[in-house]
């Protein structure tokens, strides 16, 4: 089997080639940055700016299946500079059509969380994702990709499965992702400003995540042209984050509690009895071990 990723440098990507690799499997990464973390990764890594349809054509790769990571993921960032929404929506169509072109049949898209807004409920479920709860550019350019998706298994016989992501955090990740940056600010002894008091999300290790992208790969046939929360189904506040980052590093850093930003989901717990089913999904990192990685690996990589 031959798989093409997308956003092959980035967090997901990066974990997610490395354990495709060490499972003898050929892997093409598609990504406008280097990856900066596995020197193997970025060998089998095309530079290619997916808004650049021109640049995808004159790629002569083919593959079995797509795993579309590519997007710009901070839920703020998006809300200050809405043109990278476009972006995502853009990315997103030029790889369909790329895969149309090249008659590949199967693509992995990875949504989130965010598609659910903020209604209330105590678990969310993949039938309660909704178009009038967009809260964010962010998240209309996840429900637009996966319209898109859904409209390519339609006319064009791309089969699909749609990842509903949650919070992933973990190695490969020097963002200003809240975990890595509350490790950063936590080192350095600076205030960890949470935007939040109560809000709470659902973290999902980045092992996790990526068994869950590998069991649908493993079993594409029976769980194809549907929809997955892959997360860890429990749910963790902010606070609750800051005070066991700052615990572990031994910090003096003070919290800072500032009022929830605009566009950001302020309560979030999976279902993820869907996933369980279908893939077999088991996560198996609960949060504070979890975090403790994390801090483990930042002391050891990130100086």
């Amino acid at each position: 089997m031959k798989i093409i990723v997308t956003g092959s440098s980035g967090t997901i990507g990066t974990r997610l080639v490395e354990k495709l690799l060490e499972r003898g499997l050929e892997v093409v990464g598609i990504d406008w940055e280097p990856n900066k973390w596995q020197p193997s990764i970025d060998a089998i890594t095309k530079r290619v700016d997916l808004r650049d349809e021109h640049a995808l054509e004159k790629m002569d790769i083919n593959a079995d299946i797509v795993v579309h990571l590519a997007a710009n993921a901070r839920v703020y960032e998006l809300v200050e500079h809405p043109d990278r929404a476009r972006d995502n929506f853009l990315t997103t169509f030029n790889i369909l059509e790329f895969a149309r072109r090249k008659n590949i049949k199967r693509i992995l898209f990875a949504s989130s969380r965010e598609c659910y807004g903020n209604i209330p409920a105590e678990r969310y479920t993949e039938d309660m994702a909704r178009m009038e709860n967009c809260e964010s550019p962010y998240t209309a350019s996840k429900i637009a990709g996966e319209a898109l998706v859904e409209a390519y298994t339609r006319c064009y016989g791309i089969d699909h499965i749609i990842f509903r992501f949650s919070n992933v955090y973990g190695m490969y990740d020097d963002s200003v992702r809240v975990v890595p940056n509350f490790i950063r600010l936590a080192r350095r002894g600076d205030p960890l400003v949470v935007f939040g008091k109560d809000k709470c999300l659902d973290f999902t290790y980045i092992d996790d995540t990526i068994a869950g992208i590998i069991a649908a790969i493993d079993r594409f046939e029976a769980a194809k042209n549907d929809t997955y929360n892959i997360a860890f189904g429990e749910a963790t506040t902010i606070t609750h984050l800051a005070q066991r980052i700052t615990q572990l590093l031994k910090s003096s850093s003070p919290l800072e509690m500032k009022s929830p930003r605009t566009g950001e989901v302020i309560r979030y717990v999976a279902d993820i009895e869907k996933a369980k089913r279908v893939l077999g999904y088991d996560p198996k990192t609960s949060f504070d071990e979890g975090i403790e990685k994390s801090v483990e690996w930042y002391a050891k990589n990130i100086k």
